[in-house]
């Protein structure tokens, strides 16, 4: 399977990590020797699963490598745009191919042989799209101050992982290109998206009566396609880089594998 890498982020002034990148792309922040990008990348090389990389946001002249063969495509703007331009790199590098990966470049806790696991667990079905999920005991127990974002559910608590998996086809459709350009505008914000679902998956939410079998299905129906909440046994997979004391934290942490 074939994998996108977005990573053209660039902070601006007001936002957290701008002290550190100042002006300058998120994805080549320094961990542990190395730009943030280069673990995602590695775990992607090391993957067996993995054909193609696709880095979206980097120019070719960045000191980025990947044992598997490489691409690179210019940031086009917005989260879907890139992922649009991804498959369309993908259908011409591979026609053949079904479903694609995507990762952010801020989870430089991923290996090879999560991605394997992903890859694999999405394979036993014939869904559109596999959106990776991280329960709260499973986040606090590998990364116990990860101050990530958790939506409670009625069955659990949960954040979203930075890596999924879909069909080529979740992009072509017309009819709900504008929901997701919304949805994914809002995927660090719980409540909004649920609203944008509907009002009454918020008010099911806010009330602690949401299952993540029925927010799956109710966000499926809306958007008119076929998907499967995976939940990830690893944390690494929604350990992101968002602010600057998750930064040090995963600089610490992978400083012991170096």
């Amino acid at each position: 399977m074939d994998a996108i890498v977005i990573a053209g982020g660039i902070p601006k002034p007001d936002q957290p990590l701008y002290e550190y990148t100042q002006g300058k792309a998120k994805a080549m922040l320094d961990i542990a020797g190395k730009p943030m990008v280069q673990w995602v990348l590695d775990a992607l090389g090391d993957a067996k699963k993995v054909g193609n990389v696709i880095i979206i946001g980097l120019p070719e002249e960045m000191s980025v490598t990947c044992k598997k063969p490489t691409y690179h495509i210019p940031n086009q703007g917005r989260m879907l745009a890139n992922i649009e331009a991804g498959i369309d790199k993908m259908r011409e590098l591979n026609p053949e191919a079904e479903y694609v990966l995507s990762s952010s470049a801020d989870i430089p806790a991923i290996t090879g042989e999560m991605i394997d696991w992903l890859i694999d667990a999405a394979m036993e079905t014939k869904h559109d799209l596999y959106y990776g999920v991280v329960k709260r005991e499973t986040m606090d127990a590998r990364y116990p101050n990860s101050n990530r974002t958790f939506t409670k559910l009625k069955d659990m608590e949960l954040c979203g992982a930075d890596i999924h998996i879909a069909h080529h086809s979740m992009t072509t459709d017309p009819e709900h290109l504008a929901t997701w350009e919304v949805l994914i505008g809002q995927r660090k914000n719980p409540l909004k998206q649920a609203a944008s679902i509907g009002i009454l998956t918020l008010v099911l939410l806010l009330l602690g009566r949401l299952s993540l079998a029925d927010a799956v299905k109710r966000a499926t129906k809306k958007l008119n396609f076929t998907g499967r909440a995976l939940i990830w046994p690893y944390a690494e997979g929604a350990m992101d880089v968002d602010k600057p004391h998750q930064l040090e934290m995963l600089r610490a942490d992978l400083e012991k594998t170096v």
